[in-house]
């Protein structure tokens, strides 16, 4: 009789779903024969279990320079973190919302799925500061999944360009979740270290501020002793708005924005100074919520702009690409332009922006109390669009020419006070339109709401058929004030979702709108281009009545913040910088040079030649307003700083001709810039409205030089910049 053998083989198999990995204890059990005549096999599994893991998915840019690892910890929150060059430069941070009447999401999920793919498109701006727009990234989407009751979904879409990052939410539609009530969405931006940064607060209605340059630790401090009002308010004074731009010591810049602001409250940022750490802190409402939605839904995109050099971040197009394509159909209305304003002479005093009407009850009654200082009258604005016309200035703004503008600021009881299609005696708007267009000057409608988003949704529709009727294809808004309703705010929900109205309105009607005021820019141009510009920062007219004029620095800021979030209506242009006769204490604090670097270094498809007529008549700098483009084939950072200095190079759209702009803070600058950009072989004129030798920001800010030169792409150009100065310089080619 043979013996019968018996062998055991255990084998560990593992099989892992979402963040959770099963481990199989497996019995192999083999009996035969000793001359294998007789072969049984058997399987049991002998043990089952699970635990949690913290599985890392990570994508890479393009290039492979920037990559995201994401991951679920140990407590099953979802988490993210980001490194550049194999270096980390965001730390470990968790994501996560918190809802009322509801769980917070933020711990407990586990990834059901993952995808990535690849994309390599460009498109080209209908305007702006380059034609060609390359939009080349690498996108993951990780689908997550509550690991209990009520088991919701929501997904997270990471797109990875070579100069940045963008990430949002994404709520699926699902069964048993179909509208939320956010409170706050707590996403973190988990800083390496303590970064040199430039910000302004997180007031949730106010963008003009002057930016502070801090260590990222000190922000908390210098916030509350700086701000006290918002450290007495609701408002969290420990908060700073985006874009907030940093440098960390190994000399890599960050810029933290959002884009596609759609339908959701804006984003502060909650500064956590010991551990460097940001949170957001969305802008509140009425009843204290921050975002109503019902499922599904997106969040606007959270942003990283990351670049070697400060120039960077200004080349980059991260915020535009995160944005959808063009919806609209007509964009033959859109017309970049230069255009002057009925404006600058309100804010020195020397005219009004009221009629001197007197409210009697619910009516205005013309007492006859202009006593000649209104501004917007009809001899007035013919006389602008008479200067615009020999300039070749196509659009004029006039500010004050409809009824209200008495009890406008410093009033409780602000709604109902503007009339958007009723001009004060004094005006004829048929005929200024009339004038304007027999001379090829287009008024420039003006509505300011002074804050009250009401009455101005009550009079939409009359107002922009007034403008369709006359044929008016451009307005500025306003919302100077606290909003009304009280407790909301201009850049909460509410607020969000009344610009977009207007905008939408503004399309309908064939109507570019310049924003003042505003929600801030997070690149909406792209989708709607008929959004052609806005404030949202300390401008111009600060310069004319502020306590805390503009500093020379402030505008060496700018061009690495606020304008990284989109085009800027600035109004420069100033020439009598010291405007004694109207006011002795104020003045611009930058040369007349650096009034017309401004033309290139700040970026607007309308930019306004903002100085009286009579402060222009006979001034040869003004040739450099006349010859300066205002729509771009390409842009080029030369060199720059934040704070410090900044030049700019943009060749105009359509044309080989280019124009540099070149400014400075309180500091002389010396440069020996390459004009390897032009084209070879060609001989160029360059103009060059430079500071004079003895030129000063403060003591002597209106002297300068104009000199010319033939150059070629093979040249240097020595630029001398005086403190708080700057250069202009128009490069055309010779025929």
């Amino acid at each position: 009789m043979q013996k019968t053998y018996k062998t055991h083989l255990y084998i560990l198999s593992t099989f892992t779903k979402g963040n959770k990995k099963y481990y199989f204890l497996l019995e192999y059990s083999l009996t035969y024969m000793k001359n294998f005549t007789t072969l049984l096999f058997s399987l049991t599994i002998v043990l089952i279990f699970s635990s949690c893991t913290t599985e890392k998915i990570s994508i890479q840019s393009p290039s492979k320079n920037i990559s995201i690892d994401f991951s679920i910890t140990n407590t099953g929150k979802a988490a993210y973190q980001v490194s550049y060059d194999n270096k980390t430069i965001i730390k470990k941070s968790t994501l996560g919302m918190d809802f009322k009447n509801a769980p917070s999401l933020s711990t407990d999920l586990r990834i059901i799925s993952s995808s990535t793919k690849e994309i390599n498109n460009t498109w080209e701006m209908l305007w702006g500061e380059q034609r060609k727009v390359n939009n080349t990234y690498n996108e993951l989407i990780v689908n997550l999944e509550e690991t209990k009751a009520p088991n919701r979904k929501f997904n997270v879409v990471f797109k990875v360009y070579d100069n940045g990052v963008g990430f949002r939410y994404e709520f699926p539609k699902q069964s048993n979740w179909n509208k939320v009530i956010i409170m706050d969405e707590n996403t973190q931006f988990n800083l390496t270290g303590d970064h040199t940064c430039w910000w302004i607060p997180g007031d949730w209605d106010i963008y003009e501020h002057l930016y502070n340059t801090t260590k990222f630790s000190e922000i908390d401090a210098i916030a509350k002793r700086n701000h006290p009002n918002l450290a007495q308010s609701t408002i969290p004074y420990n908060a700073v708005n985006t874009p907030i731009t940093m440098k960390t010591k190994e000399g890599i810049y960050l810029s933290f924005h959002e884009a596609n602001l759609t339908n959701y409250s804006g984003m502060t940022l909650l500064i956590d100074n010991k551990n460097f750490k940001m949170q957001s802190k969305l802008v509140g409402s009425r009843d204290k919520s921050k975002v109503k939605r019902d499922i599904p839904f997106n969040t606007p995109w959270r942003t990283i702009m990351i670049g070697e050099s400060a120039g960077d971040l200004i080349e980059s197009n991260l915020i535009v690409n995160l944005n959808e394509p063009n919806k609209l159909n007509d964009v033959s209305y859109i017309k970049p332009m230069k255009y002057m304003g009925i404006w600058w002479e309100m804010h020195l005093g020397k005219a009004a922006w009221d009629y001197g009407m007197t409210r009697e009850g619910d009516t205005w009654v013309d007492k006859g109390n202009a006593h000649g200082r209104h501004g917007a009258t009809t001899k007035n604005t013919k006389h602008y669009i008479d200067f615009a016309a020999k300039h070749d200035i196509k659009g004029l703004l006039v500010e004050g020419w409809n009824t209200g503008w008495e009890h406008w600021v410093g009033f409780e009881d602000r709604e109902g006070v503007f009339d958007f299609v009723t001009p004060y005696p004094d005006y004829d708007l048929q005929e200024v339109v009339r004038y304007g267009k027999e001379k090829g000057v287009d008024i420039i409608m003006h509505h300011e709401t002074s804050g009250a988003p009401r009455t101005y949704e009550q009079q939409l529709d009359t107002a922009y058929s007034l403008m369709q009727n006359l044929g008016i294809h451009a307005v500025k808004t306003g919302y100077v004030g606290n909003i009304i309703p009280k407790g909301e705010y201009h850049h909460g929900q509410w607020m969000v979702n009344h610009y977009r109205k207007v905008l939408l309105k503004a399309a309908e009607s064939k109507v570019m709108l310049d924003a003042h005021e505003p929600i801030k820019a997070t690149g909406l141009r792209r989708t709607y281009p008929n959004m052609v510009s806005r404030e949202g920062l300390r401008g111009q007219e600060f310069n004319a009545w502020s306590i805390d004029m503009n500093p020379p620095e402030h505008l060496t800021i700018i061009p690495f913040t606020r304008m990284l979030a989109g085009p800027i209506d600035f109004t420069p242009g100033i020439f009598d910088i010291k405007f004694n006769k109207y006011n002795k204490v104020n003045q611009v604090n930058t040369t007349l040079a650096k009034q017309l670097a401004l033309y290139v270094v700040i970026n607007s498809p309308i930019q306004m030649a903002a100085d009286l007529p009579e402060n222009y008549e006979g001034n040869p700098a003004f040739q450099f307003i006349d010859d300066v483009a205002v729509n771009w084939e390409q842009t080029k950072v030369l060199n720059g700083e934040i704070g410090d200095y900044v030049t700019i190079a943009r060749q105009a759209r359509g044309k080989d001709e280019w124009f540099i702009g070149s400014i400075t803070d309180e500091n002389s600058r010396q440069f020996e810039i390459s004009l390897d950009f032009l084209t070879p072989e060609t001989k160029y004129m360059a103009t060059i409205y430079a500071d004079a030798k003895d030129a000063h920001w403060d003591k002597n800010p209106t002297a300068y030089s104009i000199t010319k030169k033939i150059l070629t792409s093979t040249d240097t150009l020595n630029l001398s910049l005086a403190e708080g100065g700057g250069a202009a310089i128009s490069i055309i080619p010779v025929k």
